[in-house]
């Protein structure tokens, strides 16, 4: 028997009320945010693995009275810093382009005595022999191309006469580093050098005497073998400089709040800080998908790289890691008076602007229009600017 009591109307209009009173799930739709030089994709899942890793300036946010799945955090007003959290490899510093330096050889005969992958050479000092005779590294930006002796003129005799100052053979009174002639004094400099490195002394530097790289080096690796022939003009070794830097690849979106001198934390495998800024950006973005060599194609355009280049201010800290992953942040931007939510409460609304709700003293909620202005993706945190004031509170998820 069908015992079912049909609801009066006074019944079925109380439950409708009750069903509209009941607390609904908040559908946050992703969004993008083009401010401030940093382009954020999916920023709402960035925030709230932040705010779940930990609070919003120190505070936990305080349950609100809107459902289980929701939570309100403060409006907060202080200084902001934007940063870009990353990756990177650190190495020892090479060339610009991020290669090592290629030690050219200019004499004839046999290899004698090699380096060895990570000795140090310093300036002055032998880096290999030839039929024993030393092929020394005069640290020098340019490749010698000729023989020198007295009387000679030119760029490379200003170089030479340099590198024999740099490494106290001669006084300023005696040769002026700026002096392209080849005299007596630059002679007897050469003679010294000479018989420093065990060189047959003649005060005629020939081009296969020494090798011009920017130094010290530290050797990556020997491309020829003990008692092969030594042909000229052929390379010898691989070498980098003995600093230590930092390369990451960020994103084209990414490096354009990215400039030189920005101020780097780099976390080693060690899980040990250490500090760092940024010395210099790559002109030229590689595509990371499909052909390595491919610039501009349309099919890498949005997956596009540039390396940044970041330099450690206690080399030191390093130890003797090398190619080793390190997590890097970047400190890109900063304001010093600035209005902050979490970016957990941020709404997109219809025409591509943004809002927060906020909830006021009694419970009663409101949307208010926010424009939003510098990122902070380590801290989960966005600069607003709206009707909110210091204090307010926002709705976000619940943690």
């Amino acid at each position: 028997m069908d015992t079912h009591i049909p609801a009066t109307g006074e019944e079925t209009a109380a439950a409708a009320r009750e069903e509209e009173r009941a607390p609904r799930r908040r559908r946050r739709p992703r969004w993008r945010f083009l401010g401030g030089g940093l382009v954020v994709a999916a920023a709402v899942a960035v925030g709230a693995a932040a705010l779940n890793g930990g609070s919003f300036g120190g505070e936990e946010p305080v349950a609100s009275a809107v459902g289980a799945d929701t939570a309100t955090a403060e409006v907060r007003r202080g200084p902001l810093s934007a940063q870009v959290n990353t990756h990177g490899t650190l190495t020892y510093k090479a060339r610009p382009d991020g290669s090592p330096h290629t030690a050219i050889n200019k004499a004839a005969g046999s290899y004698t005595r090699l380096p060895s992958a990570g000795d140090v050479i310093r300036c002055g000092k032998r880096l290999y022999t030839v039929d024993d005779d030393p092929v020394a590294l005069l640290c020098a930006n340019r490749p010698f191309y000729r023989s020198l002796s007295q009387g000679d003129y030119g760029w490379d005799v200003r170089q030479l006469n340099n590198g024999l100052l740099e490494l106290g053979y001669a006084d300023e009174g005696e040769i002026d580093e700026d002096a392209n002639y080849f005299g007596y004094r630059t002679e007897l400099a050469l003679e010294e050098f000479q018989d420093d490195v065990g060189a047959e002394v003649t005060g005629v530097l020939e081009v296969g005497d020494v090798v011009a790289l920017p130094g010290p080096l530290r050797v990556s690796g020997t491309l020829v073998k003990a008692g092969t022939a030594a042909v000229p003009d052929a390379p010898v070794l691989e070498a980098t400089g003995t600093g230590r830097q930092v390369t990451v690849a960020l994103s084209a979106s990414q490096q354009t709040g990215v400039e030189v001198g920005d101020k780097v934390q780099i976390t080693l495998p060690s899980n040990k800080t250490t500090k760092g800024k940024v010395t210099r950006i790559g002109a030229v973005a590689r595509s990371t998908a499909g052909n390595e060599d491919e610039q501009t194609s349309q099919s890498g355009a949005s997956n596009a790289e540039l390396p940044v280049h970041i330099e450690l201010d206690e080399p030191e800290d390093a130890g003797g890691l090398d190619e080793a992953p390190v997590q890097v942040e970047i400190t890109v931007d900063g304001v010093e008076d600035a209005l902050t939510v979490p970016v957990t409460a941020i709404v997109g609304v219809a025409g591509n602007g943004y809002a927060v709700e906020r909830v006021g003293p009694s419970g009663a909620k409101e949307m208010v229009p926010v424009t939003l202005g510098l990122f902070d993706d380590a801290g989960g945190v966005v600069q607003v600017e709206g009707g909110l004031a210091p204090g307010d509170r926002v709705v976000v998820p619940a943690s």
